[in-house]
């Protein structure tokens, strides 16, 4: 009896090849599209791996490939888990990191969870990523082959339970590779651009999104340097993030950087870009992933955002889910908010949420 397999897919180019390529390896495939944008920002984004437009395009898709496709409706369930969160985190004076909590909360539960009741054996992505069953029967998630797009980062919450269920045919291939097989196929996505980084925010400006959804929550307040001189008014500590220059708006003889953001105050912390640079960071929520947490520090290479190269790092448990993070060399611009993820080579070993950042050059 062949194996079954549901597909998340997004009508881009990526979920479709990987539909594709599980049917070429004999599974019988089921494609499902989360709807996942509310309706007020779905006209607004055509171009959106989770509103109308993917629905459509992924059928059209799944009608070539000759699959089963359904479209389900989890607007609310994503408004809920995904864009509350996002919003709070910034009214917080983090910034968050939407991706990741969509992924665990959200997309591969759901998908998971599709099926069980589908009687389905297996669920898959488009994600550049790869699993791999290790010594004693645990799961290893690691990078995919295609640095440039590479998505294990996203990844490092799926549990064991999870990565033993999860296919991701994507992990050995090149994002060149992808997009001629889907040329090769014929299929009808084989040509659309890339969709971007937070599929509900329109152009990426986040600021601009947050004005419309949260207006009431964007309080002007203090802007100091330093020392602790007032230098300067901001118009809400949600349109700000650490190690950004643009809008501040205080002429100065050189550049200044956001250093630090406060909610409890409601004030910002400017400075200079080598005020930028720690040398520790603390880590929140902890998760390994082969669901033992070390014993003893390890030596690691640290991700501290989703575009950072990596560096060498001493990952060190220090209790309650947290861990310290001591880099080799100062590290610029740790930013609350975002995700911490370790990395063994290619394995991903876990990550944890940013929570502050310590000491200097």
């Amino acid at each position: 009896m062949r194996k079954k397999v549901i597909i998340g897919m997004s009508g881009g180019v990526d979920s479709s090849v990987a539909a594709a390529l599980l049917k070429q390896q004999g599974y019988e495939v089921v494609g499902v599209t989360l709807v996942l944008l509310p309706r007020r920002l779905d006209s607004d984004r055509p171009d959106s791996c989770c509103g109308a437009k993917a629905v459509e395009d992924t059928r059209v898709v799944c009608q070539q490939l000759d699959i089963r496709f359904y479209a389900v409706n989890r607007r609310q369930k994503f408004h809920e888990h995904v864009i509350n969160y996002f919003c709070d985190e910034y009214v917080a004076g983090r910034t968050p990191n939407p991706c990741i909590v969509c992924n665990r909360d959200l997309k591969f539960p759901e998908l998971l969870r599709l099926a069980q009741i589908l009687d389905v054996d297996y669920a898959a992505t488009g994600h550049y990523a790869r699993t791999e069953k290790g010594d004693g029967g645990l799961f290893r998630l690691c990078k995919g082959v295609d640095d440039a797009k590479e998505q294990s980062y996203f990844l490092y919450s799926l549990t064991q339970e999870m990565l033993g269920k999860i296919i991701f045919p994507l992990g050995e291939m090149t994002k060149e590779e992808v997009r001629r097989l889907a040329g090769e196929l014929e299929l009808k996505v084989h040509g659309k651009p890339e969709s971007q980084e937070i599929c509900f925010v329109a152009e990426n400006r986040y600021q601009s999104f947050l004005k419309k959804w949260i207006p009431e929550k964007l309080r002007p307040g203090s802007i100091y340097d330093t020392k602790g001189n007032e230098i300067g008014r901001h118009k809400g500590i949600s349109l700000y993030t650490i190690g950004q220059r643009r809008g501040i708006g205080i002429p100065n003889e050189k550049p200044l950087y956001v250093l630090s953001i406060n909610p409890v105050d409601n004030s910002i912390v400017v400075g200079s870009d080598a005020e930028l640079f720690k040398t520790e960071l603390i880590g929140k929520e902890t998760v390994w992933v082969s669901g033992h947490p070390p014993q003893e520090p390890i030596e690691a290479e640290v991700k501290i955002r989703y575009s950072h190269p990596g560096a060498k790092a001493l990952v060190i448990p220090v209790g309650g889910g947290r861990v310290k993070v001591v880099f080799e060399q100062p590290e610029r611009a740790i930013t609350p908010g975002q995700a911490v993820v370790f990395y063994d080579g290619e394995t991903v070993l876990g990550g944890a949420w940013i929570e502050s950042a310590v000491g200097g050059p």
